[in-house]
């Protein structure tokens, strides 16, 4: 992740140590833009769940284990800010000791003096940055940068994980489509068959009619069993996304939707450049960088440390003893006046992190247009077919109709009956697939924009 490596330069560099941590001081330390809590889960019991939208969605936000594993990175950064905050601040050290010692060669040149000799003592020592040529204003200013960064990721995965919960939504509701779809094909086919046997017995259809509407059900045995097996694999992929130990559960809703007005393309393009969490977080690591490069810049630049100590020492032999205080207080100028041009090669390198976030930065923006046109075309693309296609379920219906009543009265074949059921069947397929793709094209196109909201649907 880029904010690491840029705290990594920061910790080369020993600033965060003594500077950063001056924000944990003033900043609270919560999580911003967390998921709230959702106090209904799915439970672990053999009972269905059924499942709306809006609350697999809200499951997501706080199961999900990409989002977790973004808000314990939000913490893991606030955690290493609290974590040099004892360097930032004023260091205050207390020391103590007790020393007993015997020296008999002392003894001897001083007979009065016992050899034997005790000593206490205790201080306590402070020191503090003074000035250090704005390397502490720019690391605490990256340092509220970085943290405003982690919002920005963890949006992203909010956002990411609303889109494919979402999509795979509404996959299961197209493949429970699909299955009735299948069942009912099953079931017509199965319905010819009984009339062909009818029609046989009374000696009005051929060996023929019956056996070729016998293998037309055994043919459409397999897409039962497909598409009976698609939703079970839906519903894995769900479960997996919210954090599910089982796939337990049934999804309600409904795929087919009002048809509304298709945004223009300038302004959903303004949106997403205004909304997207991705340039957002791209700008916060730029600043970042800017930063760096002032820190980087204050390298070879003077500073001013201050340190004061006060002690009190005990000193006693034998009857003898004495004791006393002792402090002193200092303000220190350190100037590297020549570093083997460390600091102008660590400048360089922050200046071209600069410009390869600039460049990365417009390239993404590039981006976001194609994935702009692109969404605004799937929704076209889909809304069209949906159009197309609303009018011509009703249609096979009735020409089913049709073909079955003519077949009954024998002026239709087995083939007009088998043409008008597959025709049937395919309509009803496709219009349910567009009404999916058109679903899910409003979905990408949120999320394109970058107002794709992670706790309710997007209807």
């Amino acid at each position: 992740m880029r904010v690491r490596e840029l705290i990594g330069r920061l910790n080369r560099a020993g600033l965060v140590a003594w500077i950063t941590a001056i924000l944990i001081a003033v900043l609270p330390l919560q999580l911003r833009g967390q998921a709230s809590s959702v106090s209904q889960t799915m439970p672990a019991s053999s009972g269905t769940v059924v499942l709306t939208l809006d609350r697999a969605l809200a499951i997501a936000a706080e199961k999900n284990r990409d989002i977790q594993k973004a808000i314990e990175y939000k913490r893991w950064v606030q955690g290493r800010y609290l974590e040099e905050r004892a360097a930032a601040l004023p260091q205050l050290v207390l020391t103590s000791g007790a020393l007993r010692q015997r020296d008999d060669i002392q003894a001897k040149f001083l007979p009065d003096f016992p050899a034997l000799q005790d000593a206490l003592s205790g201080q306590v020592g402070i020191t503090q940055v003074i000035f250090t040529w704005g390397q502490v204003g720019a690391a605490i200013r990256a340092a509220k940068i970085a943290i405003d960064s982690t919002d920005d990721q963890l949006h992203t995965y909010q956002q990411a994980v609303a889109r494919d919960v979402s999509s795979t939504f509404y996959d299961i509701l197209l493949a429970k489509e699909l299955h009735a779809i299948a069942i009912e094909n099953l079931e017509l086919k199965k319905r010819h068959l009984e009339e062909a046997q009818r029609k046989g017995t009374a000696g009005t259809a051929t060996d023929y009619d019956v056996l070729a509407a016998d293998v037309a059900v055994q043919n459409a045995m397999p897409e039962v069993i497909q598409t009976e097996n698609l939703i079970f694999t839906m519903r894995e992929k769900l479960a997996f996304l919210l954090a599910q130990d089982n796939a337990d559960f049934e999804v309600a809703g409904a795929l087919g939707m009002e048809l509304s007005a298709r945004p223009q393309y300038d302004e959903v393009l303004q949106t997403a450049l205004t909304h997207r969490p991705e340039l957002s977080e791209l700008s916060h690591l730029h600043g970042i960088a800017d930063e760096l490069v002032k820190i980087a810049k204050a390298g070879d630049k003077p500073r001013l440390d201050f340190s004061g100590y006060f002690n009190r020492r005990n000193l006693r032999a034998g009857d003898f003893g004495i004791a006393g205080n002792s402090w002193s207080t200092g303000v220190y100028l350190t100037f590297p006046l020549f570093d083997g041009f460390r600091t102008k090669g660590k400048v360089i390198s922050a200046k071209s992190d600069v410009r390869s976030l600039e460049i990365e930065l417009a390239k993404l923006r590039d981006g976001i247009s194609l994935e702009v046109r692109t969404a605004l075309n799937s929704v076209r693309e889909a809304e069209e077919i949906v159009k197309a296609l609303s009018g011509t379920v009703s249609q096979a219906e009735q020409l089913l109709r049709m073909a079955e009543k003519g077949y009954e009265y024998g002026v239709k074949t087995h083939l007009d009956v088998k043409d008008a059921q597959v025709n049937l069947m395919s309509a009803k397929g496709q219009l349910a697939k567009a009404q999916r793709d058109y679903r899910v094209a409003l979905v990408t196109l949120k999320w394109v924009n970058g107002t794709l909201d992670g706790g309710q649907s997007s209807s």
